[in-house]
Parts: C-alpha cells; structure tokens; sequence
C-alpha cells in the first residue's frame, strides 16, 4: 500500500512500514532479466549491446549513430537538501521514482553515476540505492563494475608518469619542476598521499619534487570523460590538458607530450555508457562518477543523452544538495551539452531536517517538532535556489519508519506555504508502489509547463571576470555576504586571465555538509563569508574549479568505516554492502 495524496484540504493518513531485509539480502531475490532480453526491452539492437557477463553491459556507438536524429524525452533531476549522517535517499528516490514511471506504463530509464571505491569503504559502505529500489547487480556496481574506474585511474597515472620521464630524459619542453601540477590518483580515501615528495634517492630514481594524490573521482580525465561527446571529443579534450608550466610560466598540455593515443586506448571502452537495471528491472544507465563536493557530480553527457533517446522520461541525480549538485547540473553539465530538466525533485527527510535544527544525531529517532521547524530553513534556501533556475520543483519526503504523522505534516504544511508541491515517498519499503504519488506529480507537471520551451536560465554569463562568477554563486546560491580570497588565488586567477582561460563556468569545490563553507554550519548560515584558497583550470572538462573552505580533493577514512563491516563468506558471498 502506498500513501495516497489527500484531496486539498484534507488530512493525511500514514500507513505502517514494515521492517525490511538488508539491502544486500533484498538485492539477493530480486530476479534479473537477461541483460540481452533487458537491452531489447530498452530499444537498443544486438549489435549495439557489449555483455559484462548475464547481468551488465556496455553500450557501444553504432546506438548513437542509429539514434543520432531521434527525438529526446523529458529529462527529471533529482536533488536534495543538504545531507547529514543520517542520510538522505536521493539515490534511492532517484531509482524509485523510475520504478513508479514505469509502473504507470511510461517508456523510462534511469541515468546515474558510478560509485567510488573511497566512499564505498568509508562512509557510505555502497551508493546504489537501498531496500527496494536498488540498481543490481549492487555487489558489481559498488566495487569493480566494468572497469570505468580503474581505466580513468591508469589514464591519469600514466599522464603523471610520462611527465616526470619527459623531465628525466632532457625536458625538452623546459618543464620548471616547481610547477607541475598534474599530480596522481587512486580510487580511495587515503590522507597521507595527499602531500608526497617523490622522485627520491639517486639520479637513476628520478628528479625529486613535491606532488600528491587525488581521489579518481575528483581526476580532470574523470569530469573530461563524463562531459565527452564521443570518442574524437574526448580526444581533443585530453589534448587540452594543462600539466605543467614552463620556465616562462607558460602551460605546457598533454597534446605536446605524445601520451593521448595511449590514453585513449585506455579509456576506449569506459567511454561507453553501463546497462543495468533496478529491483523492478527498471532499466538504468550507469556512467561516470565525479563528486558533487569536488567535481560537478553528474553522470555522463553520453548516457543522459543515450537514455533520452530511448525513452520518454529519463531521471537523473545530481551529487549531493541543491547548493552543488543542482548548481553544477545547470551551469556546468547543462550549459557545456544542451540538456534542460523538465523538472527537478528535492529530497527531504525529517531526520536530517532535525539535525539541522540543532538536534544530536543519536535523538533523531525521537519526534522533535521544534528541531524540525527550525531545520525547515535549510529547505527553504534549497527551494528558493531551485525557484532561481525556473525549474518546477516537486519536493519527494523520504519516510523513515521513525518519522510521526506530526512531523510529516509540518513538512507538507511548510511545502504549502512555499508553493511547492510535495509528495510522500515510501519507495525504500515498497519499490516502485511507494513513488506512485510522487511519480504523478512529477509527470503533471512537466504536462503543464507552458514554459518547457524557454531556454536554459543561468545565473551568469561565462564571460564575466572570474571573481564576479565566484561571487554571483557565494552570494546567490551560498548566501554569503562576500568572498575572501588567499595570495594562491588571487595568483592563479590573474594568471588565467593573462593567458586567456578564464572564459569558463565555475566549480565550486566546497564541504557538502553545509550551505557554507563550514561543515559545522547547519540549517542555513547567515554573515559568514565564502574563502577560496584556490583556483585551477580543468581545461579538458571545460571548467575553473575554485577551492574553498577546507576543502580537501583527497579524503580521509572516518575512525570507524564501512571496511569493518564489509566481507566475504567462503561460499563467496559478499556482505556489508549496502
């Protein structure tokens, strides 16, 4: 039974939720089509479908040339209110929302990113959904997939590699050492890489100088291969590269150094969309994963595009909360591709809204309608934000079995006096029946929107000074009074307008765990100002990132992580996934 909307005025009912297996063992008796019978029931032919076993598949370019004139359908992006601890379920609501749309016999498709093996081991202990709606194989999509991850990895590395050699062997480009700034990746959270001294010992070792490593998801090839077109696109991007700068303070590109053909090589097939499919056998497009705090946190422009030619309503998610995610979405991954969502679903649950209205983690269990209320101002900026990108919006309550009538009410009463539509989602408990509300507010919309046709609304032009774009998202977006910024930016700013690169959108690389620059800030911070430490060019993406706050591009492990839980028995099963 799933909750049915009241009609105006009238008053809600809540029905019991009843306790649920673990993810992993609900994912277990889930029954999976064929990946070649789920490819034809999709619309794509036999030649275009390349098997990674029964249960996944790559999709090749001879769909994209059959597809090329093909009309696109509605695209739905999915975002969220700023997440905390106790989670919010934008995955979840994503892959559920796709059940119900499909369930109400609507041609659909799912497009979202791929998990990292940092998050997966840290905190999160997997990112493909939860209960049931779940994309599956879930084992496969939380650790080595198709290899996506480790070819972006062995890319980056190998870029990092021939540079320090071209050094070593005469640097004929006159490479100064003390600016190379392609540094090297790896798919974990690991905090003593972030700073290292390579290159030690005798001359036969190497040069020394200082570098680090990055996560894979937050690799310029990472964001290159998620906003590439095809093949030859993908080229000229990574040509683009900047990995160092000379003697002169002149860049020095990846093109000059003779490494692109092998790194294309490398990257051949994880340019190439993933098929799965969800609990319902859903089917779902899975591609790419940079991250919302670091990247632009989307999924590729190559499956997005893919799914909405072959279906009439594709949705998608956008790294963590509106303040990132939905941000980068529109002025980033939009604006570089032609995409426009049709409309955009904010996900908010009461448990997180408590946290944000001052109430400690382990009490969120407990109804607490003054911690709600006061938590309801976070929603509200993410609401208001959204409003600023002329986007219909539908906001998707995410029901926790500990959530009250109560609680859930204040809620809906909040969404009222915003005039926003609001609807229940029960999908981690019932699949696809608990996103039918959801569904059909979603799809009214987009069926009523006399503006579907407009064009795309940014919130500045690209050609703007680098600070004025800082500063339009610190203060629009963030609400910051103004933005402080280090020697090392004001440095590296002027350096990008003096070569000409600064006529790019901006990545904001912040903490996901406030509106702010601060973790710690909750709700919605008023007089603070935004600090950026930093400003670098991903110039194959297309993008300047600015640094802010604390931000680090390397994570850590938590004291206690996901690893402590994750396992294999001796039948080979894997456990603690979820």
């Amino acid at each position: 039974m799933f909750h049915k909307a009241p009609h105006e005025g009238g008053a809600r009912s809540y029905s019991k939720l009843s306790p649920l297996d673990s993810d992993i063992e609900i994912a277990r008796r889930a029954k999976l089509e064929p990946i070649d019978t789920l490819a034809k029931r999709s619309g794509l032919n036999a030649n275009e479908v390349e098997p990674y076993g029964s249960d996944k598949a790559k999709i090749n370019a001879r769909a994209y040339k059959r597809l090329e004139k093909h009309p696109e359908g509605k695209l739905i992006l999915v975002t969220a209110m700023t997440p905390t601890p106790a989670g919010e379920g934008k995955t979840v609501t994503s892959i559920g929302l796709s059940q119900a749309i499909e369930k109400m016999t609507h041609r659909q498709m799912l497009a979202l990113r791929e998990p990292s093996l940092g998050p997966t081991f840290g905190l999160k202990g997997g990112a493909a959904g939860g209960g049931h709606a779940q994309v599956l194989p879930m084992e496969d999509i939380n650790m080595h997939f198709t290899g996506d991850m480790h070819a972006v990895t062995t890319a980056h590395n190998l870029l990092a590699a021939v540079v320090d050699n071209h050094v070593f062997h005469g640097n004929a480009l006159i490479i100064d050492p003390e600016k190379i700034v392609w540094r090297r990746v790896v798919d974990l959270c690991d905090r003593q890489l972030r700073q290292c001294d390579i290159g030690l010992g005798s001359k036969f070792d190497g040069f020394p100088h200082r570098t680090g490593f990055d996560i894979t998801a937050s690799s310029e090839i990472m964001a290159t291969l998620s906003l590439a077109t095809d093949l030859k696109d993908l080229k000229s991007r990574l040509e683009r590269i900047i990995v160092a700068y000379n003697k002169a303070d002149e860049p020095i590109y990846a093109g000059q150094l003779n490494v692109v053909g092998a790194m294309m090589v490398l990257l051949k097939d994880a340019i190439n969309p993933n098929l799965v499919q969800t609990t319902e056998n859903t089917p779902a497009l899975i591609h790419c994963g940079p991250f919302g705090n670091i990247a632009h946190g989307c999924n590729s422009v190559r499956a997005t595009h893919l799914a909405l030619k072959l279906a009439d309503y594709v949705v998608t998610e956008a790294g963590f909360a509106a303040d990132l995610g939905a941000e980068k979405f529109i002025h980033i991954k939009c604006r570089l591709s032609g995409l426009k969502p049709a409309v955009a679903v904010l996900v908010a649950t009461c448990r997180a809204l408590k946290i944000h209205g001052g109430m400690p983690r382990e009490q969120i269990d407990e109804e607490n309608r003054n911690a709600l209320e006061a938590g309801l101002a976070n929603l509200r900026v993410h609401i208001e934000n959204l409003k600023k990108f002329h986007l219909p919006i539908v906001v998707a309550v995410n029901r926790f079995p500990c959530d009250t009538p109560a609680e859930l009410d204040a809620v809906f009463n909040f969404c009222d006096a915003m005039e926003t539509p609001a609807a229940l989602s029960e999908v981690t408990a019932l699949g696809g029946d608990g996103g039918l509300e959801l569904a059909e507010k979603v799809l009214s919309l987009i069926d009523n929107n006399d503006k579907a046709d407009s064009p795309l609304h940014t919130l500045y032009d690209v050609n703007l000074p680098v600070k004025e774009k800082i500063e339009t998202i610190a203060c629009e977006i963030y609400r910051a009074n103004g933005v402080d910024y280090h020697p090392l930016a004001e440095e590296n700013i002027k350096r990008l307008e003096r070569q000409g690169l600064n006529n790019l959108p901006v990545c904001m690389a912040k903490t996901q765990f406030s509106i702010s620059d601060d973790p710690k800030k909750l709700g919605a911070p008023s007089d603070w100002r935004l600090t950026v430490r930093d400003v670098k060019i991903s110039n194959a993406a297309g993008y300047l990132v600015a640094i802010t706050g604390k931000m680090l591009l390397m994570p850590g492990m938590p004291k206690h992580s996901a690893i402590e839980k994750i396992g294999i028995d001796d039948d080979g099963n894997i456990y603690g996934l979820s």
